[in-house]
């Protein structure tokens, strides 16, 4: 309702033996690799998924060097790269991608090959893939609008002349709310929350009631930390009488100024039956009521609504005489328009289309013109920060000024819509379901004050310690990772530890993520707050690679009674691999050991085969197998409890799990000024077992 409804072999061959083995060795060779493959793919998603940038470059670019350069590689290594704002390596990959795949990449990765030419300073080539971009998506004004607003995300989104309180309104719901308009200090809306003495039929478009008209009262607050700042909230939500409300959708309810007639969108219903297009489709009319004895009665629709198309949000005119509207009646320019008919008591002219200074190929909605004759509307064809952002135009003579962003905070990545000021301007409503919101579409309240202000700010702060020990961990890097992955800062702990971003937006929501060579990387989770200059803080424990003459990961786990490396194994060697390649004069002896369930020699077997597989994969990544000086399985000769042949039935599952164990043992290399079997060294940390057999 806010949106208008609407191979062969030789046969001779199979038979020779020397051929038949040779198949079979090639096919055992061929399952490996793809196996060895897939893990690597695996891994590379995982590092990917964790913003580990870094590392899923280079795994994509290992399984593109080993053959594999399919798009989704290519799009990743461009991305690895990109959001790590390294504009030379994402331009590599991205022209790569572009150059193999031509008409099959989306879009947006035309944009983000330009802007990486254009951070490398290649101007010429940038505007000549951005002119790519807009044959692609003609109707993307990114590519058409660029050239007179090159800045239009921080042009849109800082707002320093103004203090503008943003308040999600208490009525709001999980379900739609939405739309607005002011009369006698209360506010109509549209909401699709369940009502408690209705059978609540659901819309099948979002298994939602279907939409009725609400008012409430509007009342200005002071802000709960009393502060000087006022909020403008809603309250005693009430629900229109059954005249206007159906059991279908009614909306976008507006008001003459002497309060006696209402306008509203409504399903084309006329109180028995839903009117039905020759697809059997229903659309919207507009309807009108007048107030009779406190009610609203006399429902009628307006004699230009078509049961071919829809025709819903009203606005009027200042002076009353011209009815705005939206329609995607045929001979439109987008996919909806916006059109004005004139008014003259209960006669009314022929609607005409408003035209290109304001409507575009895309959709135009929700108008709204304020005392001071400037209209108000929402677009998502003009250029804008989100799908729908709000815009203005000044009506002079009946004639529209160039359309203007009404900027941010009104606008967001997200929909943004149903616009209305007071009269003084400097308070009113809009609606959007961006991010932090109750439901699908919230209502949202705003209040102006014309005083420049600082741009809230805030800082974050923390420590870097070492998990086991709790020791600082010195010259730590630590970055900071906006909501769509984006590294946006790199710092470096201090010899205390310590790292610090300062200048953060208030209100926004980052991923800190600490990583050093040997250790585990650790990532925290922090959201800002709505007060100016405070301090966030998010320390970071980083897991130690290499304890004591041991490089310690999370348990290798085993199918049971397999020995093939499964997906969670190969991201968990891939810190060995990371390790061994940090520390290139490292040598190491790989240990397995299994539980004492089954015989000896079987579990020695066992083990010794899981060994040898977990050294293939660590060559398989590159190391010398040089420098894995022994593979050995000692199957259940070494328990670490008393879980052996006699007791094996009294043990449990976890203590089991205890002795299933594989051991990466340092032979050689001084790493961290930690010797070899350095009786000084920090202990194993204890870690408590998982169930499930492997």
């Amino acid at each position: 309702m806010r949106y208008l409804e609407k191979d062969q072999l030789n046969h001779q061959d199979s038979f020779n033996p020397y051929f038949m083995k040779t198949k079979l060795l090639y096919i055992l060779m061929l399952a490996f690799a793809v196996q060895c493959f897939g893990q690597r793919k695996y891994a590379a998603d995982q590092y990917f998924k964790e913003y580990a940038y870094t590392k899923s470059a280079d795994l994509y670019k290992e399984i593109f060097m080993k053959g594999d350069s399919s798009k989704l590689v290519l799009e990743r290594l461009g991305d690895s790269y990109y959001y790590n704002t390294q504009a030379l390596e994402s331009e590599l990959w991205y022209s790569k991608l572009i150059n193999n795949y031509g008409s099959e990449v989306l879009p947006e990765y035309y944009f983000r090959y330009a802007q990486a030419l254009k951070s490398n300073g290649n101007y010429e080539k940038s505007d000549e893939i951005m002119k790519k971009f807009r044959s692609l998506k003609s109707d993307d004004t990114r590519s058409e609008d660029l050239a007179s607003t090159p800045d239009y995300v921080s042009a849109y989104s800082d707002n320093d002349k103004e203090l503008i309180n943003i308040h999600n309104v208490s009525i709001n719901t999980q379900y739609s709310d939405f739309g607005g308009f002011i009369d006698n200090e209360e506010f109509y809306f549209a909401s699709s929350s369940p009502k408690a003495s209705s059978r609540n039929r659901l819309y099948k478009w979002n298994s939602q009631p279907f939409l009725d008209l609400y008012k409430a009262d509007i009342q200005v607050q002071k802000f709960e930390d009393a502060t000087d700042e006022s909020i403008l909230e809603l309250s005693d939500k009430d629900l229109l009488n059954s005249n206007i409300n159906t059991r279908y959708h009614e909306a976008n309810a507006i008001f003459t100024k002497d309060s006696q007639t209402m306008y509203f969108t409504r399903d084309n219903y006329d109180g028995r039956r839903r009117g039905k297009d020759k697809n059997r489709e229903t659309h919207l009319k507009l309807y009108k009521s007048t107030l009779k004895n406190g009610k609203w009665s006399n429902v009628e629709e307006l004699p230009f609504n078509s049961k071919d198309y829809s025709i819903g949000h009203p606005a009027l005119s200042v002076d009353e005489k011209t009815l705005y509207f939206v329609s995607d009646m045929p001979g439109g320019i987008g996919a909806t328009d916006i059109y004005s008919v004139s008014v003259d008591g209960e006669n009314y002219g022929v609607p005409t289309n408003l035209g290109k200074e304001i409507n575009t190929e895309g959709r135009e909605m929700f108008p709204f013109i304020s005392e001071d004759n400037v209209f108000y509307f929402s677009s998502d064809g003009h250029l804008g920060l989100g799908a729908l952002d709000i815009f203005e135009s000044k009506i002079t003579n009946n004639s529209f000024s160039k359309v203007k962003n009404i900027e941010a905070p009104f606008n967001s990545k997200m929909d943004d819509f149903a616009f209305i000021v007071n009269k003084e301007k400097n308070k009113g409503f809009f609606s959007s379901n961006r991010e932090g919101g109750k439901g699908d579409d919230d209502i949202y309240s705003f209040m102006i004050s014309p005083k420049p202000i600082k741009p809230c700010m805030q800082s974050l702060n923390g420590i870097v310690t070492e998990t086991i020990t709790g020791n600082i961990l010195p010259f730590a890097t630590v970055k900071l990772i906006d909501t769509v992955g984006k590294v946006i800062a790199t710092k470096q702990s201090d010899a205390q530890g310590a790292y610090s971003f300062t200048e953060i937006p208030c209100e926004s929501s980052y991923t800190v993520l600490g990583e050093k060579k040997n250790y585990k990387s650790d990532r925290n989770s922090v959201t800002g707050t709505k007060e100016d200059g405070k301090v966030l803080k998010a320390d970071l424990s980083l897991e130690a690679l290499i304890i004591g003459n041991e490089i310690v990961i999370n348990p290798i786990f085993f199918d049971f009674d397999k020995f093939n490396i499964r997906d969670e194994a190969a991201y968990e060697l891939e810190k060995i691999v990371s390790v061994l390649e940090n520390n290139p004069n490292m040598v190491i002896k790989i240990e397995s050991h299994t539980d004492s369930r089954a015989t000896k020699a079987y579990n020695r077997r066992l083990s010794t085969n899981r060994a040898k597989s977990t050294r293939d994969y660590i060559v398989s990544r590159g190391i010398s197998s040089a420098r894995i000086e022994s593979a050995i399985g000692y199957g259940e000769s070494q328990l670490l409890n008393d879980c052996n042949d006699a007791n094996m039935d009294k043990c449990s599952e976890a203590e089991h799990q205890r002795n299933r164990r594989s051991k990466f043992i340092i032979v050689s290399g001084n790493i961290n000024n930690v010797k070899v079997n350095d009786p000084n060294a920090v202990p194993l940390k204890k870690v408590d077992p998982k169930p499930g057999r492997y």
